[in-house]
């Protein structure tokens, strides 16, 4: 369980961010100049240098993205260069590509982020160039929201790459290019020049989520422990109905993907605070502001809870909590994680997006008046933040391409890089990891300097 501390504050992580700022400019500049766009996105490292690893190339926006977050926090033009330059070469199929459920990831790191940098005047752009942005958002809302399965009574979701029968935990977090193309005005068209609302679809997907994906300790089956979350969910295509729970990288349908668990627990939190920023008349159709806002509240603190409960002392998981090796590491969760164990790997990547999510859900419920819960969240996001901007986890040597260590891809297909005289993968770093990493020290540096906060979207 976390060893939450109490006297946390943004401004005292102040010293961890401008060091984070600092190693991130060396390792963006070094991975442009070494990296050749011919072998796709970079992913994850391997004995300190990034690789690619063929299975969708959802990663490229984490990369040219994580050079748009260095000038926002920092003001160097030759990250932006980087960001602005590269989102043009390599980022528009990404925008029109109908194989994936990653928009989210891909074009919100870098239009997104190129968006709201020029609307806020934080960045120069010309007319031309805020309309492509709003353009590509407005497209890639769709394109994602087009990926749609429908269920009885007018529910359904955005499907996965692995069909239309696959639900998957990770496409919370992509929800937020919906919700940039529909506040830019835009619907789905579909048949008949029928409009399909994008907030309607992500309203939809995320209460197809909290059903299917997410537990909260009503007996649904024996595993039924509130807060834990499944990868995966299958349905029968025939009829809609829902047959099981699945994984894709995790141990197993019935314990929790600690990264899946987090990719929720930030999505419900972000949606928290676009969703409560739209006027109430806009919800009317949905149920009302109230019932949405307290049904997203709700599937976040018991996300969050879980997280809490189920991580090591410093808030770093391991990468599944019921991962077989950790009966191995009894009393695992009453101390730190131990990202060098001979058993199972940590997932550093998992801790700095709940990290992301604590803080936002914490600050959501203290600015209504929640004081004691929301500053528990707080605390508790602010934590793990610690933890991993610092060694072990903060890499500083300009040897290692990644930014955080000791994130894991995909454990169950071996596809992690194990170093010589150990028996687990450890010490690398992924594209995700690294930019989530950047994009929670963004989040805790304007908080620390009482600026607007970090957000998807702009007010």
């Amino acid at each position: 369980m976390i060893r939450i501390d109490t006297t946390l504050t943004p401004a005292s992580l102040r010293k961890d961010i401008e060091r984070l700022f600092e190693a991130s400019a060396g390792k963006i500049f070094a991975l442009e100049r070494q990296w050749d766009p011919a072998k796709g996105a970079p992913v994850v490292t391997v004995a300190g240098r990034y690789t690619s690893r063929g299975w969708t190339e959802w990663t490229q926006g984490f990369q040219l993205g994580s050079a748009i977050l260095q000038f926002a926090a920092t003001g160097d033009r030759r990250a932006l260069a980087i960001g602005r330059d590269g989102t043009v070469q390599h980022m528009a199929r990404h925008v029109s590509h109908v194989g994936v459920h990653d928009h989210g990831f891909n074009v919100v790191s870098t239009y997104g982020n190129l968006y709201q940098l020029a609307k806020s005047g934080a960045m120069r752009a010309n007319e031309g160039d805020l309309r492509s942005y709003e353009l590509a958002l407005k497209v890639s809302g769709a394109v994602q929201a087009a990926r749609w399965t429908s269920l009885p009574g007018g529910q359904g979701y955005i499907y996965s790459f692995n069909g239309p029968h696959s639900l998957f935990a990770d496409t919370m977090r992509s929800l937020r290019v919906l919700a940039l193309s529909h506040s830019l005005g835009h619907v789905l068209m579909g048949e008949n020049d029928l409009q399909i609302s994008l907030l309607g679809r992500l309203l939809a997907h995320a209460e197809t989520t909290a059903r299917f994906n997410v537990y909260f300790g009503e007996g649904r089956d024996i595993y039924d422990q509130r807060g834990r979350v499944a990868h995966e969910s299958i349905f029968n295509l025939n009829d809609g109905s829902y047959r099981c729970p699945s994984t894709q990288q995790g141990y197993s349908p019935f314990t929790t993907w600690t990264r899946g668990l987090a990719w929720v627990l930030c999505g419900y939190a972000e949606q928290l605070e676009f969703l409560d920023a739209l006027p109430g008349g806009e919800l009317r159709a949905h149920g009302g502001k109230a019932a949405v806002l307290r049904r997203f509240l709700g599937v976040a603190r018991a996300t969050a809870d879980f997280y809490i409960g189920n991580t090591p002392t410093d808030g770093v998981p391991y990468w599944d909590t019921g991962a077989p090796g950790l009966a191995g590491l009894p009393g695992c969760l009453d101390a730190p994680a131990d990202p060098f164990n001979e058993r199972e790997p940590v997932d550093s990547s998992a801790a700095a997006i709940a990290a992301q999510g604590l803080i936002r859900l914490g600050s959501y419920m203290k600015a209504r008046r929640r004081e004691r819960a929301g500053g528990r969240y707080l605390c508790a996001g602010l934590t793990v933040a610690r933890t991993i901007l610092r060694e072990p986890y903060l890499s500083t040597s300009s040897r290692h391409q990644g930014l955080l260590l000791h994130s894991v891809y995909h454990r169950p297909r071996g596809w992690d890089h194990v170093p010589a005289g150990r028996k687990v993968p450890c010490g690398e770093s992924s594209m995700w990891g690294d930019y989530h990493a950047r994009e929670l020290a963004l989040l805790l540096k304007r908080m620390a300097e009482g600026k607007p906060e970090y957000r998807f979207f702009v007010r």
